[in-house]
């Protein structure tokens, strides 16, 4: 396929710059390292398509966002072919441009990046939480992974220590998030249906998370 601004994704947690020793920054575990029972993605890519949807605003920070999900997807096996890449002008408009690519129905997945750093006045507000507003209507009204892979800082430099400094890369998250939930909604379209409440039995839980 042809290839075409911080960050409210806070809930796996983020490490401070300076972490204690022995603590990682990188907070997103990886999908064999959960021990709990139950049914969960792949990070296998393989077969997958996927959009990955680019702010260029402050293009110094989004461009290395985009450098680690590309990375990323070549790492899960998904194909160059496999994947479209457009750019957009800023992060207000990735919403909409999510939406396009999500109602071709031709993804399993929609990746959208961006860059939103505080200055003098209150746009950083409106920007960072409409883009996030904007994202989550998506996936929700087009039942597809929409992934959240903006940073949203105070400072230029906290925004580089996301995007592939000191506390990694969102943009690789986002693409490791995509993966894994593209996975899992293929696993709950084909679990067998069963009556709300009712519990799975634990063979067939494991049969359906390997």
């Amino acid at each position: 396929m042809a290839s075409a601004e911080a960050s409210p994704g806070g809930e796996r947690g983020e490490a401070s710059a300076t972490p204690e020793a022995g603590i990682s920054a990188h907070l997103l575990p990886a999908i064999g390292d959960i021990a709990e029972e139950g049914t969960r993605g792949s990070d296998d890519g393989t077969g997958l398509c996927i959009a990955v949807v680019c702010s260029r605003f402050n293009g110094h920070v989004t461009r290395l966002l985009l450098a680690g999900a590309l990375a990323e997807l070549d790492r899960c096996g998904v194909k160059e072919t496999h994947r479209t890449v457009v750019f957009v002008p800023g992060a207000f408009e990735l919403p909409l441009a999510a939406m396009m690519m999500a109602a071709t129905r031709d993804f399993d997945a929609v990746v959208c990046l961006g860059a939103v750093i505080r200055g003098e006045t209150s746009h950083y507000d409106f920007v960072a939480g409409e883009c996030a507003a904007g994202i989550q209507r998506v996936q929700l009204d087009m039942n597809l992974p929409v992934v959240f892979g903006v940073v949203t800082t105070e400072n230029l430099d906290q925004a580089l220590a996301r995007a592939g400094g000191a506390l990694g890369n969102k943009g690789t998250e986002a693409a490791a998030t995509a993966i894994e939930m593209a996975t899992l909604l293929r696993r709950l379209a084909s679990s067998p249906a069963r009556t709300p409440g009712q519990a799975v039995p634990a063979e067939h839980e494991k049969e359906r998370a390997s």
